[in-house]
C-alpha cells in the first residue's frame, strides 16, 4: 500500500506539490481546500495526467478533513499569499489563525503523521503547528532552507555558467530577509565559491537570495512563487516517506543547539522516517553566529507577536 500524503490548501503551491508527487508516483495524494470544487477539479485534472506519466498514484480532492485521516505526511500550504510590497511578516496574524485551525483538524485525524509547514511566515507557522498539534518537535518541520538553498544554487549557476546539480549550498536562520547564506559551505563540486567568485559578486548573490521570494512577487504582481516551493516540499516528503536520510536545511525546533532554545529556526537536519532524525551543528565563525542569532531574534520577535 502506498504512503498517503495530504496537502492542505489547493492553491498554486498545494496543487503544484500534488502534481509533483503524483508524477513521481511514490505516494497517494489527498488535496484539501475549503473552496467547493477547487480541490476536486485540480485533483481530477492531475489524476487524468497520471496515465500519461505511467504513475499509479491516486489523487483525490476534498472539502472534508475526514478524507485526510491516517496520513503519513501532512503538507500545510493553506493561507494568504504575499502581494507586492508585503513582507512575509505582514501575513502573521491572518495565517496564524489558518494554521491553528488546519493543524487542530488534521493532527487529531492523523496522530502518527509528520507535518510539513510551507505557509508564511514559515518559521512562526511551524512553531504554531507544533504547539497546536502536541506532536514531538521531530515530527513538525518547516520548509524554507531547501527553497532558499535552491535559489542560491540557481544564482551561482547563472553567474558561473555551471550546472546547478554540481552546486551544494546551506542557508541557515529564518525564512525571510534575515536568512543567513553561508559562502564558506557553498561549493561547486567541492570547490568553495570563495575560490571562484570575488567578494562583491558573492555579496550580490547573497542579497538576491535573501530577496528571492520578493523578486518573484514583484514580477508576478498578482501572486507569489509556487514551482520551487512545491519542489522543495516534495523533496522533504520523499526523504521522509522513503527514509532517504537526506541532509537538508529545514526549520526545526532548537533546544540549545547553536545556542538557541525554544524556537524553530532553519539548520541542517537529517530527514527520514519519523521526521527529523538528527540536527547537524556546524562550527560557525563569530560573524556567522552573529548573523544566525540576529535571524533567530527576528523569528522570536514574530513568535511573541503571534502570542505563542
Amino acid at each position: 500500500m502506498k504512503a498517503k500524503v495530504s496537502i492542505i490548501g489547493a492553491g498554486n503551491v498545494g496543487a503544484a506539490t500534488a502534481q509533483m508527487i503524483a508524477y513521481a508516483g511514490f505516494a497517494d495524494v489527498v488535496l484539501f481546500d475549503i473552496a467547493d470544487g477547487v480541490p476536486q477539479g485540480k485533483a481530477l485534472d492531475i489524476a487524468e495526467a497520471c496515465p500519461l506519466w505511467n504513475s499509479s498514484a491516486s489523487v483525490t480532492g476534498t472539502n472534508m478533513y475526514a478524507d485526510t485521516a491516517h496520513s503519513d505526511v501532512i503538507v500545510i500550504t493553506a493561507g494568504f499569499p504575499r502581494k507586492p510590497g508585503m513582507s512575509r511578516d505582514d501575513l502573521l496574524h491572518a495565517n496564524a489563525e489558518v494554521i491553528k485551525n488546519v493543524t487542530f483538524e488534521t493532527s487529531k485525524l492523523s496522530p502518527e503523521s509528520i507535518i510539513i509547514v510551507v505557509t508564511n511566515p514559515m518559521d512562526v507557522m511551524a512553531q504554531t503547528a507544533w504547539k497546536i498539534s502536541g506532536f514531538s518537535a521531530k515530527k513538525v518541520i518547516g520548509m524554507g532552507g531547501i527553497l532558499d538553498s535552491a535559489r542560491l544554487r540557481t544564482f551561482i549557476s547563472i553567474e558561473l555558467g555551471v550546472s546547478p546539480e554540481d552546486i551544494e549550498a546551506i542557508v541557515l536562520g529564518g525564512h525571510g530577509d534575515q536568512m543567513v547564506p553561508l559562502p564558506r559551505f557553498t561549493t561547486v563540486k567541492g570547490i568553495p565559491i570563495t575560490e571562484l567568485l570575488d567578494r562583491n559578486k558573492i555579496d550580490g548573490i547573497m542579497r538576491r537570495t535573501r530577496h528571492g521570494g520578493a523578486e518573484i512577487v514583484s514580477l508576478l504582481k498578482t501572486g507569489s512563487a509556487y514551482y520551487a516551493p512545491a519542489a522543495a516540499s516534495v523533496q522533504m516528503v520523499k526523504s521522509i516517506i522513503l527514509d532517504e536520510k537526506r541532509t537538508l536545511p529545514c526549520s526545526t525546533y532548537l533546544n540549545g543547539e547553536y545556542g538557541i532554545s525554544d524556537l524553530f529556526v532553519g539548520v541542517p537536519v537529517v530527514l527520514g522516517h519519523g521526521g527529523v532524525q538528527r540536527i547537524i551543528e556546524l562550527e560557525l565563525s563569530d560573524e556567522e553566529r552573529k548573523q544566525l542569532n540576529k535571524s533567530a531574534l527576528a523569528v522570536q520577535t514574530l513568535v511573541k507577536k503571534a502570542a505563542l
